[in-house]
């Protein structure tokens, strides 16, 4: 006798380990999980460290991907952009700061040119009769002399002074000019203006001066001075550094009004010429006659008898096409500066 069939059409014989098997539909197990490409977690990393290699390796990862069907493509996109915002961001900064620095370079530049100004030069103006302030010797009087380097180079081959402290004695120093028109007498105010005694001692025992023109002459009522100093004999020459003011112009606090209010230089002062507060250099002044000027020029000496004797000669000339500040019509040569 046969068997009879099960119910519902049986059932299918068992399979090794007790489970259907795929031909029925059901799976034998899960689809391995793809892996992330590298590259992508190192574009990511880089672009935080160093972004031009998150931006290398990012492309790199995009293409490994493409090709090889690998996880990592959120990643590599995100090194990418951040990467590529990091390097734009420098970008900028460094251009701004570029820009930055060229104007402070010709900012800096404008002052140590005395904002501009190419004559170093002295310029008069209307006043009462006010006479320089009373010397009251600062604290800081020769303490630390400065001769910093200028943009400019030197109109002859000079070396600055020495930097840094400097003694105010002896009070006085005797000094000459010897030129073509006469010899010039001076007793230089060492005790007043130490750090400008030593630049122009400097500048004579090197011989900056010999054989140099004076280049302006002034005959007005109110500037009656010869300056000197400048190898080129164009107003625009000096030794190559600048260096402070010193008396009448310590006597002021820098903010005080008084410091534009001009002053007598009286006849037979010795002062510096300059072209803005600390921009002495080289060039000097002889006032053979009393001077209104503001207290911003470096009282550093006196003139003697003999001395205002030769530059009233030289006055006498006047000034090249009958101007009243220019060239003198009697050229006059330094041969030599000696001091001591």
């Amino acid at each position: 006798m046969s068997t009879p069939p099960p119910p519902y059409g049986g059932h299918p014989p068992p399979q090794p380990g007790g489970y259907p098997g795929p031909q029925y539909g059901y799976p034998v197990g899960y689809p391995p999980q793809r892996a992330t490409n590298s590259l992508a977690i190192v574009s990511l990393v880089c672009a935080f460290l160093f972004a031009p290699l998150g931006i290398l390796f990012g492309h790199m990862s995009l293409s490994q991907i493409k090709k090889t069907g690998e996880e990592g493509r959120g990643l590599a996109i995100a090194g990418l952009v951040i990467s590529y915002l990091l390097v734009v961001m420098t970008v900028v900064v460094v251009v701004v700061g570029f820009v930055f620095l060229v104007m402070l370079a010709r900012t800096l530049e404008d002052f140590d040119n005395g904002t501009g100004l190419r004559d170093p030069g002295i310029t008069a103006a209307p006043a009462p009769d006010i006479p320089l302030p009373p010397f009251d010797p600062p604290e800081t009087l020769g303490s630390n002399c400065q001769y910093p380097a200028t943009t400019e180079a030197p109109s002859r081959p000079v070396k600055p002074p020495q930097m840094g402290r400097t003694p105010t004695s002896p009070a006085s120093i005797p000094a000459g000019i010897v030129t073509d028109r006469g010899d010039i007498g001076l007793t230089l105010d060492n005790e007043k203006a130490p750090c400008t005694v030593r630049n122009f001692t400097s500048l004579a025992q090197q011989g900056f001066f010999d054989q140099t023109r004076c280049h302006r002459l002034s005959v007005r009522t109110d500037l009656r001075v010869l300056q000197c100093g400048d190898p080129t004999a164009t107003g625009d020459g000096g030794p190559g550094y600048r260096f402070p003011n010193e008396y009448p112009s310590n006597q002021y606090r820098l903010t005080d009004p008084a410091m534009t209010t001009p002053v007598v230089y009286p006849r037979g002062t010795l002062a510096m010429a300059n072209s803005g507060p600390g921009t002495n250099g080289s060039q000097f002044f002889l006032v053979y006659g009393d001077s209104v000027l503001p207290p911003t020029y470096t009282v550093f000496g006196t003139i003697d008898a003999r001395g205002l004797a030769a530059l009233e000669k030289i006055a006498a000339g006047g000034v090249a096409g009958g101007a009243q500040d220019g060239k003198p019509v009697t050229a006059v040569t330094i041969e030599s500066v000696k001091v001591g």
